[in-house]
């Protein structure tokens, strides 16, 4: 009785151990009910679980990464202007000779005109004309300085005309850096040019476009887009401004991969995957490592982990007066039980280290629970087999002797 004893009072520990402490269990992260009751756990890191609708994704598809949204003006550039250091030529008419500039014989030479030396336009933003002094270069169109060089002249000359020239930009121009074959310094082209248009002109991208990113600056506004979004979605190649800077960089794009996925299940494939592409959407992505196991996931309990920031958080309409910094905690929540779903994951984008994970289907956790209790049964009841199995055998082994002794005390 003793023995028995001892074994209930072990499976009654188990058991409690068991049902106090289902976090024992292994498992490859937390479960959906975890997930969707963390939120109000103010002793962990706050989240925002979003379910993923059409809205949401129309939402998220506005604030990515794209240069047409970030530069809203379509129209070419703008007439180029004089600055300092602009190297000019200036070049005055005159009706007939005798005037200021030509002389009376003024048969011999090509023509009723003379041309100024080529100058710079000074630190105080003038170039210097002969009889009119310092006139205002810097700011004016090549139209508005010649305007004001006859206007200067008109009372002097006979009928003057001016022809203004750009022999050298200094002022307008477009830098092209980073990840392009020949970085450089490009004057502006009159006629308007695109962005790929500036960067062919440098040599183009050194390596493959998917893992290429394009940083626009001007007038001190940045904005990052990808580099398949400019060949891919002409609205992003956008026309450039004197003065842009064009910086190209490569940064392979990831995400992570976890739980109920074939690829990570079956070990074949690494937790951090590569897009491989200028784009990717979460569908893709699951594709990219297996699909989801059919044998332990629950397709009602695709997350996807990121940090937004709190104007796309306040854009998505939620709630972010608990929260402090500039990126706020979400964690989006895909239903792939709904036929719907795998539609809503074909225009789901990923960014660039996304996390991806899919929680087990409550069935697999309960097949784990009670295989673990049947393990601790067993553990418990071997030592008292054991011993039953013993304590009879030790009975037959004495029972026969007493029969042997017996035996021979009665042919005595």
């Amino acid at each position: 009785m003793r023995i028995f004893h001892s074994g209930l009072t072990g499976v009654s520990l188990a058991l409690l151990i068991v049902v106090a402490g289902c976090g024992i269990m292994p498992a490859s992260g937390p479960s959906s009910q975890d997930i969707r009751a963390g939120q109000a756990d103010p002793a962990g890191l706050q989240y925002i679980l979003v379910p993923v609708t059409p809205k949401v994704i129309e939402t998220l598809a506005a604030a990515a990464p794209r240069l047409a949204t970030a530069f809203a003006d379509r129209r070419p550039a703008k007439e180029i202007r004089f600055g300092i250091g602009d190297i000019v030529s200036v070049t005055i008419f005159e009706a007939q000779p005798g005037g200021l500039f030509i002389p009376a014989e003024a048969g011999v030479r090509p023509g009723n005109f003379v041309t100024i030396p080529n100058q710079a336009v000074d630190a105080k933003g003038n170039i210097s004309i002969p009889y009119a002094g310092a006139i205002r270069a810097r700011g004016r169109t090549q139209i508005e300085l010649q305007d004001a060089i006859v206007a200067a002249l008109k009372d002097r000359a006979i009928e003057p005309q001016v022809v203004v020239s750009l022999v050298q930009a200094q002022s307008s121009l477009i830098s092209v850096l980073g990840d392009v074959a020949a970085p450089t310094r490009v004057a502006a082209n009159p006629a308007g040019e695109r962005l790929l248009d500036v960067i062919a002109r440098a040599g183009g991208p050194r390596s493959p476009g998917h893992d290429e990113w394009v940083l626009l600056e001007r007038n001190g506004r940045r904005a990052l887009a990808p580099f398949g979004a400019l060949v891919y979605e002409p609205v992003n190649n956008i026309f450039v401004d004197a003065g842009d800077t064009i910086y190209l960089y490569r940064e392979p794009q990831t995400f992570l991969a976890f739980g109920a996925l074939s690829a990570v299940a079956s070990g074949v494939s690494n937790s951090q995957i590569n897009f491989d592409a200028w784009r990717l959407s979460l569908a893709e992505a699951v594709g990219k490592v297996g699909g989801l196991n059919d044998a332990t996931a629950d397709p009602a309990s695709v997350f996807l982990y990121r940090g937004e920031t709190r104007e796309v958080a306040q854009q998505l309409g939620l709630d972010i007066s608990g929260f402090t910094g500039p990126i706020i905690p979400v964690i989006y929540n895909l239903n792939l039980r709904d036929p719907a779903g795998f539609y809503l994951a074909t225009k789901f984008e990923m960014r660039n280290k996304d996390v991806i994970y899919v929680s087990n289907a409550v069935s697999v956790e309960v097949s784990k629970f009670l295989q673990y209790l049947r393990l601790i049964n067993g553990t418990i009841n071997d030592p008292i087999q054991t011993a039953i199995s013993a304590y009879t055998l030790r009975n037959v082994i004495n029972g026969g002797a007493n029969v042997i002794v017996s035996g021979g005390q009665n042919v005595k």
